[in-house]
């Protein structure tokens, strides 16, 4: 089991990349995270060898990288993400109390309010989701989906950033909720797994003209 002073620490520096303090590629120094979060370098040695074992960070020579995907790894990525978060959708429309359906409107409604931020939309698009996985009031579900989106976090770029995405992203967001809300499951399913397919047709396509 991990010591509490291990845990915090492999959290805050989990949540660095989640919210891309560092990046796919950046190197991690263990001075350096051990000023930046306090504390000495022990917890933060086993850190990251717990995040080097999650696959979250790889080797370049002697020093330790925030991980990347290739194509095959972010497929492979979203068709799992996709079987899971549809199930999630299903399960969420048969479980969901009143006051969580309430909270994803509203957060919906929140959203368009940071429209020309793409990283904010980003970071709230996430926890979105996660709000969405809760809703489905399957603990196992809920661990499993926690590990996929350490995952997202290694993707370098967002789909939100491309224009006019976060705005046709957020209407597919309430379409989703609405299925939730009429207590229909397949359409809650259907609609999210939509969702994922444009977002990763997006990405495939950033990926496409980066290769220009």
């Amino acid at each position: 089991m991990a010591k509490p002073v291990e845990s915090s620490t492999y959290k805050a520096i989990l949540n660095a990349i989640d919210v891309g303090v560092y990046k796919p590629g950046d190197r991690l120094v263990e001075s350096e995270l051990a000023s930046r979060f306090g504390g000495s370098r022990t917890p933060i040695r086993e850190a990251l060898q717990r995040l080097e074992t999650q696959s979250l960070l790889a080797r370049d020579g002697r020093s330790l990288i925030v991980a990347s995907l290739d194509h095959d790894q972010m497929a492979e990525l979203y068709a799992v993400r996709g079987a899971l978060e549809g199930l999630a959708a299903e399960l969420a429309a048969q479980h969901a109390a009143p006051e969580e359906i309430s909270v994803l409107y509203k957060m919906v409604e929140d959203d368009r309010k940071i429209l020309g931020d793409p990283t904010k939309l980003s970071q709230s698009n996430r926890r979105f989701h996660r709000q969405l996985h809760r809703a489905s009031h399957n603990r196992y579900l809920v661990q499993q989906l926690d590990l996929v989106y350490r995952s997202m976090a290694l993707l370098a770029t967002t789909s939100l950033a491309v224009d006019g995405r976060g705005e046709v992203a957020l209407d597919e967001h309430l379409g989703i909720v609405s299925a939730i809300e009429a207590r229909n499951s397949e359409a809650a399913s259907k609609a999210l797994r939509d969702h994922l397919s444009i977002a990763y047709k997006t990405r495939l396509q950033i990926d496409a003209q980066a290769d220009l």
